[in-house]
């Protein structure tokens, strides 16, 4: 596991109602503190990396559909420095994945379906400044190959 890295599984209170999952609480130990809550979508097939931040970390949970998360520790001082590891994460195996700072991370859609992915970074975004520093999907300085589907948009 890559340093600084951590999961809780998740799951669900079920009755006649529906079901009721809990993802993140302030005395959680994953909690750290917040900057806001937002929701985003990746059709099948396709992936979002990569990123990184050098101030905030991110706490992401896929809700509905399945995504392959990866990461790739960048940081000069980490034990596990480049080191990659990868989640299989939604519907079928709810997680609360906890990225640090200086975490490469990105996903890839593997359900047939469109999956929806909760982020919970520990600093709100700034639109003029933000921390956030890309690279494309196929960045020769991470050792992790996609599979990346032909005609659609990618990064």
């Amino acid at each position: 596991m890559i340093h600084g890295v951590r999961t809780r599984e998740l799951s669900f209170t079920c009755d006649e109602r529906g079901r009721l999952m809990v993802i993140l609480r302030s005395d959680d130990p994953l909690f750290q503190r917040f900057g806001q809550v937002y929701l985003t979508t990746t059709y099948h097939g396709v992936v979002k990396a990569w990123h990184l931040h050098h101030i905030q970390a991110d706490l992401v949970s896929c809700i509905r559909g399945e995504i392959q998360l990866v990461l790739f520790d960048a940081r000069h001082d980490s034990p596990t420095r480049g080191e990659v590891a990868e989640f299989s994460t939604g519907e079928e195996h709810p997680l609360l994945i906890f990225i640090p700072p200086g975490v490469y991370h990105g996903w890839k859609c593997v359900s047939e379906e469109e999956a929806f992915i909760i982020n919970v970074p520990t600093e709100p975004y700034r639109t003029g400044q933000p921390d956030e520093y890309r690279l494309p999907p196929d960045a020769a300085e991470i050792p992790y190959r996609w599979l990346l589907t032909p005609g659609k948009r990618h990064g």
